[in-house]
């Protein structure tokens, strides 16, 4: 392609454009992943390849591939793209505190248990806070972290993962679910052993909380390859399950009232000490512009949490 216009500089748009359509390699779902229509993301990229008087992609009928000068460009515009997003995420910062966009992720098996606290916080608390909330699995949560996507993450831990800092907030026992009338119903000493031999019900692969219940499986001596014959989307389908007499579950202790309070049949017993437990906390990126102001909302979200049935940490 012929350099044509040297003098142009390529707008931060144009940028985002060509940075979606080198991360999909399709135009549609390009698209639709930044929100902008499909014939103003082509002009968008076309634009840019007129501006930098070089050719980005290579476009068939059937697919789009980046050329080799798009796949160094590409590495390039996501760095201003991420330089902007700290330029934006500053400049909000440095604003009164607690105002403007709040996007928090939260993780399924903590949403429908905590959010009734955490907006009630938002509500009374920080009235001028946009608070937007993304119920997601970990995983997205942590893209979405990293991609800017979202500020701050309400998330079972420890995450392990770079360039992310951990608030901690608190831990919480697990709760063992079980059919009406099982023997261990109603118990406040059940060993770990227990779990053993029991016909466990878990949720889908990619629920941290799934990840955690084996863990404790595996504490307890449950044998690796041990069969788990059913599982559900959600915490509220899995406990009809146990009430249909499929099986044991593992349930936050946040959860208990919630999801087995929806109809009888149920029973739950608790552990012996120490309780097999998972940790919950605020997550954000390291170093972030707002941290300041999301280690101020740990701590009011550790006060208005200390009525839940918790251990409040941090």
């Amino acid at each position: 392609m012929a350099v044509t216009n040297r003098g142009k500089q390529p707008s931060v748009a144009q940028l985002r454009a060509f940075a979606a359509v080198a991360e999909h390699l399709h135009f549609r779902d390009a698209a639709a992943a930044i929100g902008m229509s499909q014939p103003a993301l082509s002009g968008a990229v076309s634009s840019l390849e007129e501006a930098l008087g070089v050719q980005l992609l290579e476009r068939t009928t059937r697919k789009v591939l980046l050329s080799p000068a798009g796949e160094r460009i590409a590495v390039r515009a996501r760095a201003v793209l991420d330089a902007v997003g700290a330029l934006l995420e500053e400049a909000e910062a440095v604003r009164a505190p607690f105002t403007g966009v709040l996007r928090l992720g939260v993780i399924p098996t903590v949403a429908p248990y905590l959010l009734p606290t955490v907006l009630r916080l938002v509500h009374d608390r920080y009235p001028e806070l946009d608070l937007q909330v993304h119920e997601e699995q970990t995983a997205s949560l942590l893209d979405g972290l990293a991609a800017g996507r979202l500020d701050l993450l309400l998330l079972a831990v420890p995450l392990g993962v770079p360039g992310v800092t951990e608030l901690p907030l608190f831990e919480e026992d697990f709760v063992l679910v079980m059919e009406a009338g099982h023997a261990l119903g109603g118990r406040v000493d059940i060993p770990r052993e227990a779990l053993r031999e029991l016909p466990l019900l878990l949720l889908d692969e990619g629920h941290c909380l799934r990840d955690q219940a084996l863990d404790v499986c595996r504490e307890a001596g449950r044998e690796e390859g041990a069969a788990v014959t059913t599982t559900a989307a959600g915490l509220a389908t899995l406990v009809q399950l146990v009430a249909g007499g499929l099986g044991v579950t593992l349930l936050p202790r946040t959860a208990v009232e919630v999801e087995t309070g929806r109809g009888g049949h149920l029973a739950t017993g608790c552990f012996a000490a120490p309780a097999p437990a998972r940790r919950i906390a605020l997550a954000m990126r390291s170093g972030a512009a707002r941290q300041g102001e999301f280690e101020e909302f740990a701590a009011a979200l550790r006060e208005a949490m200390a009525p839940l049935p918790v251990r409040v940490v941090g």
